[in-house]
């Protein structure tokens, strides 16, 4: 027995040893653990040293010793590591969670590592009878098939990657114009040794440049003011905008007729002439007026859960009164450089384009605001939409600003001839030739595309082919067609445009009057493009609106107004007049 003591004090004293051992090693594999620093190499050496410390005993056989190796490099791994994926494939087996111990979890135990979870070794004997037990193994499980999604809302990819380099290559160089010209005005100001020079320059400083700057504040004043009145009283504004606008584009015409100069009597008839039209288009559309004030109020609705909607809106006038401001110096700065008429055409391109541009990036934002509310019933974060826009659909943007208002302009150029054909059979195949021809082109290029655009980040012509296929699953052309929402829109920017040739014409006709028919162009242009960025907000609601009853008409959110509309139409007891159409035994051929 004296000699049997200090034997089993020894074994004692090596067991704690080897306990402390161990118990250090885990302590710093924890550590490392929450650090995040845990190496492959690493781990399979501390594997390969408890190995040695745990099984240092030679009676073990080499199948025992071979087994407990790798449970124990198992069950040390981290489940996501990618040795330990490899064991778990070649063993077949699905391994047991291990007893809890004293180190159950790092992330509540006192660390930080992102939820990562660490336990003890269990013994040599735990390990050989879960791996040697045949009856205790299970299969590995197989995920469950997930049925495939029918379209993303969060697409990552880039759209209309071409134009978008284009617009960009436009703005770098629209940057560059506008600085050189601007220092060219300033330097034909300063050093310019020819008195006649900077005598015009100090004149058109003068005379030109308050009168200008005056109607982009006036301009986007009334911006803020039609948003902002459109919001409150829709129905109202729907006939405010149609009658108003035929006023102040009548008053404008007459006025600048009264200077009885060769300019202004011609830029004054162009007034006249679409105020005429104006008030055809008006009584043309009264019956349509009340199912558009109800299609607004109702598309408006959503708005009001949104407070920070107008943002994007706010944010791309802000950019375009800056922008339009250096675009004046510059205008200013043509005129003392080669071919002033031409740069100054190129410039007011450029600007169209741009505030385009702006608007649709408006609208894009509004639109996938609107859309997955009624689609998702979610509540978008209206910044992060923002800048989406402004990155992955930013060339859709640019796309659709360059040709959607051509197109539209020359569809409403082919629905007037139709409306001509009489009894000429040559004037009636011309009318319903260029009728088809448009109602063709129009259906790969619309501005109704923007909503699917926004929504999914399609292309803009696959973007306007969906679309246009829905409204047509639907039976929702008439109803698109008759809609007078963009037409509505684009009679507020001719109003504000007219308000500020009115004020600037009136102004300029009494301290240089030579300069009256150039500023009135010029004002009017800029107080259209600034308000049409402000109306982007109303027309994406109502597009939004449509597009997305177009897809679900069975959704909650929308109620029976289009639906009774259609059966109305259907019915044949439709007061409206219907927008010009190619007749359908023309269609087929």
């Amino acid at each position: 027995m004296g000699a049997a003591e200090p034997v089993e004090a020894r074994e004692r004293e090596e067991l704690e040893e080897r306990e402390e051992i161990g118990r250090k090693q885990e302590e710093e594999e924890v550590r490392d653990v929450e650090r995040g620093e845990v190496g492959f190499e690493e781990q399979a050496v501390g594997a390969q040293r408890n190995i040695d410390i745990n099984h240092g005993n030679n009676n073990i056989n080499q199948n025992e010793r071979e087994g407990d190796v790798h449970v124990s490099m198992l069950q040390r791994l981290n489940p996501t590591n990618p040795l330990r994926i490899v064991i778990n494939s070649k063993t077949r087996t699905a391994t047991p969670p291990p007893p809890p111990s004293r180190i159950s979890n790092i992330r509540g135990g006192g660390g930080g590592g992102g939820g990562a979870t660490a336990t003890a070794t269990p013994s040599p004997s735990q390990f050989s009878s879960r791996t040697n037990s045949p009856q205790h193994s299970q299969p590995r499980s197989t995920p469950t098939p997930q049925p495939p999604s029918i379209a993303t809302l969060n697409s990552r990819k880039y759209t209309n990657k071409i134009c978008l380099f284009l617009f960009l290559f436009h703005t770098v160089a629209a940057f560059g114009l506008v600085g050189f010209l601007v220092f060219r005005g300033v330097q034909g100001l300063i050093e310019s040794s020819d008195n006649k020079v900077k005598r015009a320059e100090k004149r058109v400083l003068k005379f030109f440049l308050p009168q200008v700057e005056a109607a982009s504040f006036l301009s986007i004043t009334l911006a803020f003011a039609w948003q902002k009145a459109v919001r409150l009283w829709p129905k109202f504004f729907v006939h405010f905008i149609l009658w108003t606008t035929f006023l102040m584009s009548l008053s404008a015409g007459i006025l600048l007729i009264c200077f009885q100069k060769p300019p202004t009597n011609g830029v004054g008839v162009c007034f006249i002439a679409f105020a005429i039209g104006n008030g055809l288009y008006a009584c043309w559309i009264t019956q349509r007026i009340g199912f558009c004030s109800k299609i607004l109020i109702k598309s408006l609705e959503p708005v009001s859960k949104f407070p920070d909607l107008n943002q994007p809106t706010y944010w791309m006038l802000g950019v375009g009164f800056l922008w339009m401001s250096l675009w004046i110096l510059a205008v200013i700065g043509a005129l003392n450089f080669y071919f002033p008429p031409l740069i100054i055409i190129l410039l007011g391109l450029s600007l169209a384009w741009t505030t385009e541009v702006m608007r649709n990036v408006a609208n894009i934002t509004v639109s996938r605001v609107i859309s997955l509310y009624y689609l998702r019933g979610m509540q978008s974060n209206t910044q992060f939409c923002f800048q989406r826009a402004l990155s992955k659909n930013l060339g859709s943007a640019c796309f659709g600003s360059l040709f959607v208002p051509a197109i539209e302009a020359l569809r409403i150029v082919a629905r007037g001839l139709n409306l001509l054909e009489g009894e000429d059979e040559f004037m009636f195949s011309c009318a319903h030739c260029c009728l088809r021809v448009m109602e063709g082109i129009f259906r790969y290029g619309n501005g109704w595309a923007f909503v699917q655009i926004a929504a999914y980040g399609k292309g803009f012509v696959r973007a306007s082919q969906d679309t246009w296929e829905l409204f047509e699953q639907q039976e929702m052309e008439q109803i698109v067609d008759s809609d007078i929402t963009s037409s509505i829109c684009f009679l507020t920017g001719v109003c504000s445009g007219s308000i500020c040739v009115i004020v600037v014409a009136a102004w300029t006709a009494r301290v240089h009057q030579s300069f009256t028919a150039t500023i009135s162009l010029l004002t009017f242009f800029i107080g259209y493009l600034m308000t049409r960025i402000a109306m982007a907000l109303p027309h994406a609601c109502v597009g939004s609106y449509l597009v997305c009853y177009a897809e679900n008409p069975d959704n909650r959110l929308f109620d029976n107004t289009i639906k009774d509309r259609l059966a109305l139409m259907n019915s044949g007891r439709d007061a409206a007049v219907p927008t010009p159409r190619v007749p359908r035994r023309f269609a087929g051929r």
